[in-house]
């Protein structure tokens, strides 16, 4: 009989590489604008810019995520919100599936509780540099609203 030849498993290295699912709002007001907010100081990706969102706690929804992440982080409450799109993104620290959502109505002042920026855009973006995970948002809207060009600066 021959000795086992199958490889060992590594575990870790499998469970750096699942992905991390993570509840993004897509914020539209009436004029058509989309937030987008800069991430922070001290975290991946610092002082680029995206739909504000975060991951989900065990057991949570989409939808209770979101509303948890951007009353944390934006200090709103908001109201309905609409699966939109997901995405699956490799970044180089993590994996993430991020679920798009649409969010058409809020209540409360904005509030940056992670000392980051925010900013009402259209197409193109103004704001640079953006977030890999926020290039097929931008991608989708320029689809939906018939826009031609580029969506953003490199």
């Amino acid at each position: 009989m021959s000795g086992d030849h199958r490889q060992p498993v590594d575990v870790e290295a499998i469970e750096a590489r699942r992905p991390v699912d993570v509840a993004v709002g897509v914020l539209i007001d009436p004029q058509g604008r989309f937030l987008l907010t800069s991430r922070p100081a001290g975290k991946v990706y610092a002082g680029f810019w995206e739909f504000p969102g975060g991951k989900l706690e065990p057991g949570e929804t989409v939808d209770a995520a979101l509303r948890r992440e951007l009353h944390e982080e934006l200090g709103i409450t908001i109201g309905a919100s609409t699966p939109w799109q997901v995405e699956l993104m490799d970044y180089p620290h993590a994996r993430v599936r991020l679920h798009f959502c649409k969010v058409y109505q809020w209540q409360g002042e904005f509030q940056m509780r992670e000392g980051q920026a925010m900013a009402w855009e259209t197409l193109p973006v103004q704001c640079a540099p953006v977030l890999p995970g926020t290039v097929p948002v931008l991608r989708w809207f320029a689809q939906e609203r018939g826009h031609v060009g580029a969506t953003h600066h490199e």
